[in-house]
């Protein structure tokens, strides 16, 4: 019998707590350790992942290099602040050099998006590449089950018989993160584009790929893009961020945008085009996340809605509660007609993504998608970065992208 891969994870926030309970639908894993930036945070998760069942050993490590030496993990999954890659991959390297020469580390999975520019990716990339062992990109939406599902059948019967999808569309929207870090530009790298665009574009992709096809069959050509402040540099509503947050979050003087839109014509491999268009947003107020899909082509159209659960509740006015998201991730009301997710790490592809990483490293082998699948998408963000700065179509293959850091003004 195989024994289980041994996975610690580098940050102890939201989107960890997410992987660990999406591990109770994976097999041959158990998490043995969590570094995090406080030992707090540390602890909780390691605290979860025992309560769970997903990691009946799991303690609290006081650094990542810690964590990267202890043999009693196989593999990492990073899921830290994006400000925090590339100390990360240094401290990474500094643990496996103290591990033993009999048990390398197995494995490296790096949460979206890879850094906060082009540049950072690139070098958090060359540490990862010096380390040695099989590097994947988490990206849960091209593992979610209603995408993975819609894409075979689509392919297979529409794309089989009339001939290949020409447009994808990919939108998602909420009504903002829950983590301060988020709300700081020179923390985070960005607003909404950075943070959630990085879904729309790959999953996007993705959709217009032959099913079996290597990614560089679609090659990005063009990219224009735009993006807004519309919601959270209203001076009632940075007020309520300076409240939640404190006064090093100030959207009236350092705002990014909280609205972006994307337009990415693609060259297949047989010379033809191809067209994504992506929106994010954190303006958007309703029952939980919108999270849209369609692929279109010559005589058929894909169409998913993940907002829709499949399970709905309503309550009345004289049912109240406290605030929460026990229903659905992004829930902004505790009253009216609300939909209920009876298993949101699966829904959004979570179970999906880490049952492929575990097994692509208990067999030695880097999952896919990979780290370059990372560095497109960080090469696409900063085009689109690029594009709405200028008002120009971008380039996504100009050399000056490597040394591109999006622009966000204070205002006077």
């Amino acid at each position: 019998m195989t024994p289980p891969l041994r996975i610690g994870f580098v940050g102890g926030g939201f989107i960890t707590r997410f992987h660990l309970r999406s591990l109770l639908q994976v097999r041959d894993c158990t998490v043995t350790a969590v570094a995090s930036r406080t030992r707090d945070s540390a602890e909780e998760a390691a605290a979860l992942a025992r309560e769970l069942g997903v990691g009946s050993a799991a303690r609290a490590h006081d650094s990542t290099a810690d964590l990267a030496a202890d043999p009693e993990v196989d593999a990492v999954w990073i899921c830290a602040r994006n400000d925090t890659r590339i100390e990360t991959g240094r401290a990474l390297l500094e643990g496996a050099r103290r591990r033993p020469a009999a048990a390398p580390l197995r494995g490296v999975a790096v949460e979206k998006p890879l850094a906060r520019t082009l540049g950072e990716a690139l070098e958090f990339a060359a540490l990862l590449e010096e380390l040695g062992a099989p590097v994947g990109y988490l990206e849960d939406m091209l593992f979610a089950p209603h995408l993975v599902r819609g894409k075979e059948v689509a392919w297979r019967r529409g794309a089989g018989v009339a001939g290949r999808p020409y447009l994808a569309r990919a939108a998602e929207e909420h009504a903002g993160p829950h983590s301060k870090w988020f709300w700081q530009p020179e923390v985070a790298g960005g607003g909404v584009l950075l943070d959630m665009m990085c879904h729309s574009l790959e999953a996007a992709r993705w959709l217009l790929t032959e099913p079996g096809a290597p990614r560089d069959s679609l090659e990005p050509v063009a990219v224009q893009a735009t993006t807004a402040c519309l919601k959270w540099s209203q001076p009632e509503y940075a007020a309520l961020l300076r409240e939640r947050y404190g006064p090093e979050v100030d959207w009236e003087r350092r705002p990014a945008e909280d609205f972006a839109h994307a337009v990415v014509r693609w060259r297949t491999a047989d010379g033809r085009e191809v067209v994504s268009e992506t929106t994010s947003s954190w303006c958007y107020v309703g029952a939980g996340l919108r999270h849209t899909f369609d692929l279109l082509g010559p005589e058929y159209a894909l169409s998913v809605d993940l907002a829709d659960t499949g399970a709905r509740v309503f309550f009345s006015r004289e049912v109240r509660g406290e605030a929460g998201e026990d229903l659905v991730e992004k829930q902004n009301a505790e009253q009216g007609l609300m939909p209920i997710s009876p298993d949101e790490p699966a829904h959004y592809g979570y179970s999906g993504e880490n049952r492929c990483f575990v097994r692509a490293f208990l067999e030695g082998r880097a999952p896919e998608p990979g780290l370059g699948a990372g560095l497109d998408v960080m090469r696409l963000l900063m085009a689109c970065y690029r594009s709405a700065e200028t008002g120009a179509v971008t380039d996504p293959h100009d050399a000056d992208l490597v040394g591109y850091h999006p622009t966000f003004r204070p205002r006077t």
